[in-house]
């Protein structure tokens, strides 16, 4: 897998967030390095643009990302 295509920039990867030890460096393998595709940012990022993700928007937080991506379809 290729780094995601918003590393540079994503604050989750450059430690802006709290989470950057533990849970945060399984969080940049498995989606930074890993499958950006299933990366709740990636996800609001590539439908909605960069001003669209929430700042508190976790990797995982797959849920969220779905009902941001469902709200913003109904307006």
């Amino acid at each position: 897998m290729a780094d995601c295509e918003c590393l540079a920039g994503c604050p989750f990867f450059n430690d802006k967030m709290k989470d950057n030890q533990g849970l945060g460096a399984i969080y940049k393998r498995t989606y930074c390095q890993g499958d950006s595709s299933q990366c709740a940012r990636h996800m609001v990022f590539k439908k909605l643009g960069k001003p669209a993700v929430p700042a508190d928007l976790y990797p995982n937080m797959v849920d969220r990302a779905k009902q941001i991506l469902a709200a913003a379809v109904k307006i």
